[in-house]
């Protein structure tokens, strides 16, 4: 009996790559629309925005699967990814809208350092040397951009730490995700995302509330659109590849924003930027790679003896 042959198609880590590569474009779009309409749209009512968009795009999926859309064993995970998820999005909308796009999408790149001490001191893992030296040598990186001065100052200033604040808090979600994906599908955590979001949001929407001119209007819901388009792709795309291979094509978000910055809003990054953002990229694809070197080891440890 012959085999019957393999179909020809994209692996999971090309067709994840693809994703990812979706992603960070979608996402480059996304924070170049936040940083056009942020001189006349503080970041918190920005947030309302995007997170009201959100539920409009997947409003159809509401409608037609209820309750099937809502289905979770891990309601108290879904509702504080929300809570730290909406919190960080202001912080990181005042960060995109104050600093150069390049600066901002480098800092936000520390949540994988956040990761860290996360997982040694909340989860409980045992994190080895070289994924803690890893760490220190990435706030390192951190340092030479945002360049603490002797009078206390630093020279990106409180959006810097706003981007940094950002990124711990992102950490979590991305922690969530980790445990969410196993057992729930993209469409529930999205759906948890944007209804509990759009809800947290609306307090800050009404300190800053004004009624936005028909153009802003259009832009704003195309941020928000634009911005469900991207968790989803990016969630698709770690979910189909391994995490070591999609890690270098999120990092392309730094060229297609250093790009954007320098054609839309006469954007140089300084020798500093550059520099630091190199020690943090190297950092944090150290730190990918080897938890997913570990994370194979452990799989083979864990496997019976086939003998």
């Amino acid at each position: 009996m012959t085999a019957t042959p393999a179909k020809p198609g994209l692996s999971p880590n090309l067709q994840g790559a693809l994703w990812m590569l979706l992603s960070a474009v979608t996402f480059s779009v996304m924070t170049t629309l936040i940083k056009f309409l942020g001189s006349d749209y503080p970041a918190a009512l920005q947030t309302f925005y995007r997170q009201a968009a959100g539920v409009a795009v997947l409003l159809p999926i509401l409608i037609r699967h209820r309750g099937a859309a809502f289905a979770t064993t891990r309601p108290s995970i879904l509702i504080f990814r929300s809570l730290v998820g909406t919190a960080g999005m202001i912080l990181s909308f005042y960060g995109f809208q104050k600093l150069p796009l390049a600066d901002a999408n480098a800092l936000s790149f520390t949540r994988t350092l956040w990761l860290v001490p996360l997982a040694a001191f909340i989860v409980k893992e045992r994190v080895g040397p070289l994924r803690a030296g890893a760490a220190i040598v990435g706030f390192l990186g951190v340092l030479l951009m945002v360049r603490p001065m002797a009078d206390g100052q630093f020279a990106m200033g409180v959006p810097a730490l706003a981007m940094l604040g950002s990124a711990f808090l992102f950490a979590f979600t991305v922690t969530g995700m980790k445990v969410l994906t196993r057992d729930h599908s993209t469409t529930v955590i999205l759906v948890w995302s944007a209804v509990l979001g759009f809800a947290l949001s609306i307090p800050g929407a009404i300190l800053t509330w004004r009624v936005p001119e028909p153009k802003d209007f259009l832009l704003l819901v195309a941020m928000g659109a634009i911005a469900t388009v991207n968790q989803a792709c990016y969630i698709k795309g770690m979910s189909l590849g391994e995490a070591g291979a999609m890690a270098p094509i999120d990092y392309t978000r730094l060229v297609f924003s250093a790009a954007i910055g320098f054609f839309l809003f006469a954007e140089i990054p300084s020798a500093w930027t550059v520099a630091g953002a190199a020690v943090v990229v190297a950092s944090t694809l150290f730190i990918t790679l080897r938890e997913q070197q570990l994370a194979r080891s452990a799989k083979l440890t864990a496997q019976p003896d086939a003998r």
